[in-house]
């Protein structure tokens, strides 16, 4: 069922956002050079890598590190990298991922290739066997904000009280802090 939803709603908000994602595509080329979307190695369902788009807000040279672990982030935003993440519009792209099956709406969020500690810490606790989300309980409730391990806890709770009405009111959670910026790394 939940794949089903997934799928149904990333088809309609495809097609619905059609225009804003091509309008985003042009504005990222227009002022930065390089491509509009960057493809993200991300661990997925089963420790699976696979390759996440998301809009470029970062320029080319900037290191394939999680954002917390960069010195100064905001040095290595484009022109619109800022206002990408602050309304987490970078993230639109994600709507194939979900399209594709390699991610869902609501889960744990996919960690980047290279963050052994999170990736094992959630292997250890079960949390690995999820599909990754576009947003979950951990985003919620601090998103960039939170260390590994309480991050993983809150998988774990997520892991263990997964279900349709949960995921709704993590989706309204989100808007609400998307809406806000709550939480969010520049």
């Amino acid at each position: 069922m939940k794949r089903f939803f997934d799928a149904v709603i990333a088809l309609a908000a495809g097609l619905f956002l059609f225009l804003p994602i091509v309008s985003i595509a042009v504005l990222i080329r227009l002022t930065s050079p390089g491509p509009a979307l960057y493809w993200s190695d991300r661990v997925g369902r089963g420790n699976r890598i696979f390759r996440m788009p998301k809009f470029r807000s970062m320029r080319l040279d900037a290191p394939v590190l999680a954002t917390h672990l960069l010195g100064d982030p905001a040095a290595y935003l484009t022109p619109v990298g800022k206002v990408l993440r602050k309304t987490s519009l970078d993230e639109l792209p994600q709507l194939w991922s979900i399209l594709k099956g390699d991610m869902s709406f609501v889960g744990p969020r996919p960690a980047l290739f290279n963050q052994d500690d999170l990736v094992a810490l959630r292997t250890e606790r079960g949390v690995h066997e999820l599909v990754p989300g576009l947003t979950g309980w951990a985003q919620v409730n601090g998103r960039d904000d939170l260390p590994i391990p309480e991050k993983v806890a809150y998988d774990v709770e997520y892991l263990n009280r997964r279900s349709l009405l949960f995921d709704f009111s993590i989706i309204w959670l989100t808007l609400v802090n998307v809406l806000s910026s709550r939480g969010i790394s520049h």
